[in-house]
């Protein structure tokens, strides 16, 4: 088992591994964990906000969420700092604690990468609407690198980007098959009626 002490920087967002997501930091704690990962070449923790806010006191998180690398960063034209960062890992919490400056650093058990997973043709329509979806959006989802083929990728990038409940984009976090997941995420698209 692989356990890593990480920051956490709790967001009312979900990230998968293989995502991608820009960030603008200002709160001076999350600036200085920035800065503590490049110099260290480390990453921070990614966990969806189960109640609080992104700011001011440490939220309560929940305890699945994602290990990610900052892939660019730059100065904004309004001072804020702006940064890209790529899911890489999925981890568990084993335990938390909340610094004097309301920064969390949590111990946390990584888990193991979904292997590449064959599509089946049964899910060509929800291959077809993350097409759709990633034609509309640009950087950095345009240079990303695109798998349509592999039912974890699929899967992982069409539960980011349907507009569903943040709830349930942690579940289909939290579950460990992409086939398993395609299912229930195609059950949703019937629902949504996005075609």
């Amino acid at each position: 088992m692989s356990t890593l002490t990480i920051p956490l920087f709790p967001l009312h967002a979900v990230l998968f591994p293989g995502g991608t997501l820009p960030l603008r930091i200002f709160e001076p704690r999350y600036l200085d964990m920035v800065s503590d990962c490049m110099k260290t070449d480390s990453g921070f923790g990614v966990c969806l906000i189960r109640d609080g806010s992104e700011v001011g006191k440490a939220a309560n998180t929940y305890n699945t969420g994602t290990l990610i690398d900052i892939s660019y960063f730059n100065k904004q034209p309004d001072g804020l700092l702006g940064i890209t960062v790529c899911g890489q890992q999925r981890f568990d919490i084993i335990s938390r604690e909340v610094q004097t400056n309301q920064l969390t650093l949590a111990e946390v058990k990584l888990l193991d990468n979904e292997a590449t997973c064959p599509l089946p043709k049964a899910f060509n329509r929800a291959t077809n609407v993350l097409r759709n979806l990633l034609e509309q959006l640009d950087y950095p989802f345009m240079k990303m690198e695109k798998k349509y083929d592999d039912a974890s990728w699929v899967s992982s990038r069409l539960a980011e980007l349907l507009p569903i409940r943040l709830e349930q984009k942690q579940y289909f976090l939290q579950l460990d098959d992409p086939i398993q997941r395609l299912e229930r995420l195609s059950a949703l698209l019937e629902d949504l009626d996005i075609r």
